[in-house]
């Protein structure tokens, strides 16, 4: 039986990949920096081996921000600072430039979201991942509404906060699906989402192209695009497929 054959395009690089020959975790991670590696240029911390990522880690927690320290400079990255106070942390962010940023919500002279919020208005770029002992759901929605990349709780292994890192370094701008799809509600969806958006969410459980999809929803598809950027933002989610889990997972159809 013929091996199944995916064709990927890479700006000038086309290829085929056998996915049977690609099983290996490790071999399909290193596909996925490889892939970022054309896709994202200036995003080649883990495959150019000359430039290493700076981490900037803000924690009040002297040994909190030390483990992570350790963690991610084993990883292949530098600290490049530490900050225990958002005031600490807007000059080091000024003065450093980091490429990642690893914070936590609760900080002494006010909330980290705020850093976020900031962060964000003056760079798209830059990887920022929550590490926090809250595990409210209004504190992860509020980070992915804010900007953050990712969402790790304090009690998780260190290796997860590496991994998300690592993601966020290369799609600054996805928050991690994973984490909203174990934490939202159903309620909290509805919340986000505008009627019209949870009735193609609704839609994309069927199969058909966008084209057969918009005449179903009577909508033409530059809208029915509109609405997919729209649910795909709100639920930190960069294709169809994951929206659908999501949708899924949550009972919506």
């Amino acid at each position: 039986m013929r091996q199944r054959q995916r064709r990927c395009d890479l700006g000038e690089f086309t290829f085929r990949i056998n996915w049977r020959k690609r099983a290996n975790r490790k071999i399909r991670w290193r596909f996925l920096l490889f892939f970022y590696e054309f896709r994202y240029p200036s995003r080649n911390y883990f495959l150019s081996g000359s430039e290493k990522p700076q981490i900037l880690i803000i924690d009040d927690h002297p040994a909190v921000r030390s483990g992570v320290k350790r963690a991610i400079e084993s990883a292949g990255m530098a600290c490049c600072g530490e900050a225990a106070s958002r005031s600490e942390a807007f000059a080091q962010i000024a003065h450093k430039s980091p490429d990642g940023v690893i914070l936590d919500l609760n900080l002494p002279d006010g909330s980290g979201l705020d850093i976020v919020q900031w962060i964000r208005k003056h760079s798209k770029e830059i990887a920022i991942v929550i590490l926090t002992m809250s595990d409210e759901e209004s504190h992860l929605i509020a980070a992915m509404r804010a900007g953050a990349s990712s969402f790790v709780k304090k009690s998780a292994p260190l290796e997860d906060l590496v991994s998300s890192l690592k993601i966020a370094l290369l799609q600054p701008k996805s928050f991690s699906a994973a984490g909203i799809a174990s934490a939202l509600k159903k309620s909290e969806v509805h919340g986000l989402l505008t009627p019209r958006e949870l009735t193609v969410l609704q839609a994309l459980s069927l199969t058909g192209t966008n084209s057969q999809l918009a005449k179903s929803l009577y909508i033409s598809e530059a809208t029915l695009k509109t609405h997919l950027a729209a649910i795909y933002r709100k639920l930190g989610v960069d294709n169809r497929l994951s929206a659908v889990t999501i949708g899924r997972s949550l009972n919506l159809f």
